[in-house]
């Protein structure tokens, strides 16, 4: 066990790694050596943060505690703390279950833990952050929250009604960022699409895009997650504008058949969706999308999983992902309807979708052979420099594995020729 040493581990999404970021800041800032994610935990104090969206991230966070519990009875670690959405949703169990968990906080009173330790928390710094991704690029959440009901879906329950961030402080961020050597931002949030409705009545993500594309220095900038229903379609003109803002669009479609679209509350129907995607396409030429389809839900027949299969088909996103229905206690769809989907059948469905998936995948990247695209490198490692291009978000999306004919800068911009391709990666070398 290491004195003055504190260990932070983030489970679940690039929200939770943003909370992890400012909480290291203030470590830093009382004279702690802060690591995240390290490979060998051994501070004086650990913090996990949490995530309770599904069953399989809940019991990844469960298992890592329990994990981490055993360090500490055999002197490894100091303390543990729990933070997060899995200590938010289930708070009272956890603490009589946990008992190795010197305390729990929520998803958003994490801030107490500094001063439980007798420390300071620097209101000053509450925008600052330790980047935990490499120097260029950095996730930037502009909200909280969530006012979409969703049938499956434990978010709102977790962290409450939506709450945009004024537009002046993600400015300032922005600015900071950037004088720190930021050149790409992950724009995130539970719904980018709603921002600035509760806050100035109107949705404002077209004109914070304008004002942040126009901070010199900003190079990229790539949006997650969009929400179909009630699109704010002035997007699509900032997005054609803009050379900053990436030609590429994360929106959860969930699915396409009108039944199941009703049951899960979307908001939308099939035809609207239909014409939503090829609006998108039509107005900001080149435009890659990224979805996330679910099989499983209740309700769900055969029919429904043929209509989204040929949706697949039919749309070819240049990006997906897709996963199983959980049951989650506390929404609505676990009040309302049964869980009548076997687990064999929402993961044959799954495998099946994903395959579908994959040809697709294959198929488009082997499009890009022979074209010249812009791409940042992200790291090296023996035999390729890895990049990505502007249609492709870090952890998630292709990756380009560079040859090494000349000496490249990590966090730099190169033209690079695409040699060949496969499902998942392309090759290629700089021009």
């Amino acid at each position: 066990m290491r004195k003055n040493k504190v260990d932070i581990i983030t489970l679940g999404c690039s929200k939770n790694l943003v909370d992890s970021e400012q909480l290291m800041r203030q470590f830093q800032a009382n004279g702690y050596n802060v690591s995240h994610d390290p490979d060998k935990v051994n501070g004086e104090i650990v913090v996990v943060n949490t995530c309770g969206f599904i069953g399989d991230a809940q019991e990844e966070s469960i298992n890592m505690i329990l994990e981490l519990g055993e360090a500490k009875k055999k002197g490894r670690i100091g303390e543990l703390y729990v933070m997060g959405c899995l200590s938010e949703r289930f708070l009272t169990e956890m603490k009589k279950e946990l008992p190795e968990v010197n305390r729990f906080y929520g998803k958003f009173n994490w801030k107490e833990l500094i001063t439980d330790l007798g420390k300071s928390y620097n209101k000053e710094l509450a925008s600052e952050r330790i980047l935990t991704t490499p120097s260029h690029y950095g996730y930037l959440k502009i909200s909280e929250g969530c006012d979409r009901t969703c049938s499956y879906c434990s978010i709102p329950i977790i962290t409450g009604r939506y709450k945009s961030r004024p537009i002046e402080e993600i400015e300032e961020e922005v600015r900071n960022l950037v004088a720190q050597g930021v050149r790409e931002f992950q724009v995130i949030a539970q719904d980018l699409t709603y921002y600035g409705l509760d806050k100035y009545k109107r949705m404002a993500l077209p004109e914070l895009l304008e004002r942040i594309s126009d901070i010199q220095g900003v190079k990229w900038i790539r949006l997650h997650y969009a929400y179909p229903a009630h699109f704010p379609y002035d997007l699509l003109r900032v997005m054609r504008e803009r050379d900053t803002i990436c030609k590429y669009l994360d929106i959860a479609l969930q699915h396409i058949s009108d039944p199941m679209l009703k049951l899960m509350r979307r908001n939308i129907t099939k035809a609207e969706t239909y014409d939503l995607l090829q609006r998108m396409r039509d107005e900001v030429p080149g435009i890659h999308l990224r979805t996330t389809l679910m099989v499983g839900h209740p309700g769900e027949t055969e029919q429904d999983f043929e209509e989204l299969i040929d949706f697949t088909r039919k749309i070819r996103f240049e990006r997906m992902g897709a996963f199983a229905y959980s049951h989650e206690t506390g929404t609505y769809a676990y009040k309302n309807y049964r869980d009548d989907i076997p687990q064999e059948v929402k993961q044959d469905r799954l495998d099946y979708l994903m395959r579908i998936q994959e040809g697709i995948s294959a198929e488009i990247n082997e499009s890009k052979t022979g074209q010249e695209l812009e791409v940042v490198v992200d790291r090296e490692d023996e035999d390729f420099y890895i990049g990505r291009t502007q249609f492709d978000s870090p952890e998630v999306d292709p990756e380009v594995l560079i040859e090494k004919t000349k000496p490249l800068k990590i966090g730099g911009f190169y033209k690079i020729k695409i040699e060949r391709a496969e499902a998942f990666d392309l090759y290629g070398k700089p021009v």
